[in-house]
């Protein structure tokens, strides 16, 4: 069976795709056929950025996923930049497009890569958010979660909301060059409470092993 694995974050522009790109990386060098799909993406005006640089790169990765399309990638798109619910006007989404865009992927590959859009609370519909979708496609997830001063707020909040619903999951920091002050003002308090807690550019060798458990 193919192995998935959902990448979601503590908020938006916290590294989703750049920790998508390089598990991909990570996975198709250990010898795994690796696919990935966005299944929704705003901001769209002619093409997903974000799902056309993953599947440029997935194509690269897997030539079994050379007739995919974009469509395939990322199945639902909306052209404002805003929570699926707001960009679609609070009208019902069907997910359903989604689960067949998956179907058709997971055909070509051992470890499918779904990447969310936001946090875990974005709403995507009056009944959906994202932190449904981790149940809906039976996937581990992993929580990306950054730096910069407020992460350990944002973090143990994502962890939590987590737990109540007992996922299966891992949770990462994705650090910055520029993030200085981490040292000082917030890894003293995850040395202290999680004290195996992983930076992903440093640790992506363990994380990718880890959520293939």
């Amino acid at each position: 069976m193919t192995k998935r694995i959902f990448i979601t974050a503590t908020n938006t522009d916290i590294g989703k795709t750049y920790v998508t790109t390089h598990l991909l990386k990570h996975y198709a060098e250990l010898g795994h056929r690796v696919g990935v799909i966005k299944p929704i993406e705003t901001g769209v005006e002619q093409s997903p950025p974000d799902g056309s640089s993953l599947l440029t790169l997935v194509q690269e990765l897997n030539p079994l996923m050379k007739d995919l399309s974009i469509n395939d990638l990322v199945p639902i798109q909306f052209r404002l930049p805003a929570a699926p619910y707001c960009a679609n006007n609070a009208e019902p989404i069907d997910l359903a497009v989604v689960d067949k865009a998956i179907e058709k992927i997971e055909a070509r590959c051992d470890i499918l890569i779904i990447e969310g859009a936001g946090g875990l609370y974005v709403p995507i519909d009056k009944n959906t958010m994202i932190i449904d979708l981790i149940k809906r496609f039976e996937a581990k997830a992993l929580l990306v979660s950054h730096c910069r001063l407020g992460c350990i707020n944002d973090t143990i909040l994502s962890i939590k909301a987590l737990q109540e619903r007992s996922y299966d999951f891992e949770w990462t920091l994705n650090c910055h060059d520029d993030d200085y002050s981490f040292a000082t003002v917030s890894e003293p308090y995850f040395r202290d409470r999680y004290p195996d807690f992983t930076r992903f550019s440093r640790d992506i060798a363990t994380i990718a092993q880890t959520l293939l458990l």
